[in-house]
């Protein structure tokens, strides 16, 4: 069979939401562009499609607005404690430095010139657990998710003034990358639904592809070493097709690669009722109120464990168990007023942008995401009593008789009981990160005011089984501070720009092969495919 042939200025392997971007700033400066994606023509977007839609921004109008005090000096203190960087990374601080300066004005301007609005509360997360983290929030919520996100940047793509200088290319999956003289000159691979192979030829050559994890594979081969052993079963938060073989092509062709053992996975995963693909999972939004227990039954600690603080502490704490998978136990009154999954699908009041049905979700609870969860996810077991809570654990797995009702019944009376004598007694970190998060208007609204597990008027008791969810790479393929991929010297300082090649979005690491260092300020995902993607494509205009 004969191979299809395209040719262009430039060409993108990656439909998310970096090589959309990439591909609207090309359109803007005239270039030609062929992008190839593997999934359906319906799905384009990829994973951020299925976001919530968080992105940072620092001293922002709505942090202005809002009376919230923020600085680039500020972030970039909170920025580098957070990702703890190593002496010898030289690319990933330049990155990190250059990252939060252009999140100063830069990204905020261009997406809202492009139809982006926000929501006015900016969300306060990552504020640091035993180290500084976010000092101020800046979590901004995309009014509409990540797919209003996407499908707003999709429709400027159709509609541009330079539209017929764009090829879109789905179910086309690019398996390799084409070098002529040291220089990069096309990309080849098979369109999936004729089965016919192809190739195409052009000037400069952008992957976009995403991350390495949603292949369990990888993430349990790039493990981190110092945390033992992988979970043996993880669910996959991330796309069936970030799979990491455009870091393999790149890095046949003496591409630097750095950094995989750091990734961004999320410690509250239960199973996808209407899973999209085998072992897709859901990133939950924990519960403050509830109480967090290991494997045993046994309260997570000497720190109780608390989201909205350090995620990487949680994974870290519950990894550090022999059995790495964990329970919340709640009410159904906590659950009402605070569960909430991460993601468009089960937020569908912002996603469509209804503002009455947000607010109610707000005052009132999520009643029907609560219950439709209660229904039809067998991680969550519903009991009257902490012995029928135990007992329905129990039975519902034989990998659960461990679980001990007595380290049950001594982890919620010691806690029940705190909160009986009153919060001038309070001796308890999680019921003073409660406290701590109700003083922020953001969080008062969605946290209990120190509500007890066992209580008459809240039942009944809830236990939600959590796995480990595979969700970001923060490591990549790393480039220079244009988002150039760099050879594989093994001096990093002394890397050079493979010519005509460039990495944005995940594949990158969001910048650099690793600009978040061991932890993310959160929101920096979405932000980091726009601010890669406009680098790419600025470059690529000025050199050709």
């Amino acid at each position: 069979m004969t191979k299809r042939k395209y040719q262009a200025d430039v060409l993108i392997a990656g439909g998310g939401l970096a090589g959309i971007t990439t591909t609207l700033e090309l359109l803007e400066k005239g270039k030609k562009v062929v992008l190839f994606d593997r999934d359906l023509e319906e799905k384009f977007g990829g994973l951020a499609n299925w976001s919530f839609g968080g992105m940072f921004f620092v001293n922002s109008p709505v942090q202005q607005k809002a009376g919230i005090k923020d600085s680039v000096d500020l972030a970039t203190k909170d920025w580098f404690s957070f990702a703890e960087f190593g002496e010898n990374e030289y690319w990933t601080k330049a990155w990190a430095k250059q990252y939060v300066e252009l999140s100063d004005g830069w990204s905020y301007d261009w997406l809202s010139k492009n139809g982006i609005k926000f929501f006015p509360v900016v969300h306060w997360v990552e504020r640091g657990l035993l180290q500084p983290g976010n000092s101020v929030p800046r979590f901004h919520l995309v009014w509409g998710t990540g797919y209003g996100l996407t499908q707003r940047l999709i429709f400027q793509l159709n509609s541009h003034q330079h539209r017929g200088n764009l090829t879109l290319c789905f179910q086309h999956r690019v398996t390799d990358i084409e070098f002529q003289g040291g220089k990069v000159t096309g990309l080849s691979g098979k369109d999936e639904a004729s089965g016919q192979d192809f190739e195409a030829t052009g000037d400069a050559v952008v992957i976009a592809s995403g991350g390495v994890n949603g292949s369990i594979e990888k993430v349990k081969a790039n493990w981190p070493k110092h945390w033992g052993e992988a979970p043996k079963q993880m669910l996959n938060g991330s796309h069936e097709y970030a799979i990491g073989d455009l870091h393999d092509a790149v890095g046949n062709k003496n591409g630097s690669i750095t950094h995989l053992d750091r990734m961004w996975n999320y410690a509250a995963g239960v199973h996808h009722p209407k899973p999209h693909f085998p072992g897709h999972g859901l990133s939950l939004v924990p519960c403050k109120s509830a109480l967090w227990l290991n494997f045993k039954g046994e309260r997570m600690g000497p720190m109780p464990l608390v989201t909205g603080y350090d995620t990487r502490f949680l994974v870290k704490r519950i990894c550090e168990e022999p059995v790495k998978y964990s329970w919340q136990v709640l009410n159904k009154r906590i659950a009402y007023k605070e569960f909430a999954i991460s993601g468009s699908e089960h937020n569908p009041a912002v996603r469509d942008k209804k503002l009455f049905a947000f607010l109610k979700n707000i005052l009132f609870g999520n009643k029907k995401l609560v219950n439709e969860m209660l229904r039809e996810c067998p991680d969550f077991i519903v009991a009257n009593s902490l012995e029928e809570l135990t007992d329905k654990i129990h039975a519902a797995s034989p990998d659960h008789l461990e679980f001990s009702g007595a380290a049950l019944k001594a982890s919620v009376s010691a806690y029940d009981q705190m909160i009986d004598r009153g919060p001038k007694y309070f001796n308890d970190e999680q019921l003073r990160r409660i406290a701590h998060a109700r003083q922020y208007r953001g969080d008062k609204l969605r946290t209990c005011k120190f509500q007890k597990i066992v209580d008459a008027k809240a039942m009944p008791l809830i236990a939600i089984k959590l796995k480990i969810l595979s969700r970001k790479s923060l490591g990549g393929i790393q480039t220079d501070l244009q988002s150039r991929v760099l050879d594989n010297n093994p001096n990093p300082e002394k890397r050079q720009p493979i010519p005509g090649l460039y990495a944005v979005g995940e594949a990158a690491g969001f910048g650099g092969g690793g600009v978040h260092g061991k932890r993310a300020l959160e929101g920096t995902f979405l932000s980091g495919c726009i601010i890669t993607s406009r680098l790419a494509a600025a470059d690529i205009a000025k050199s050709s």
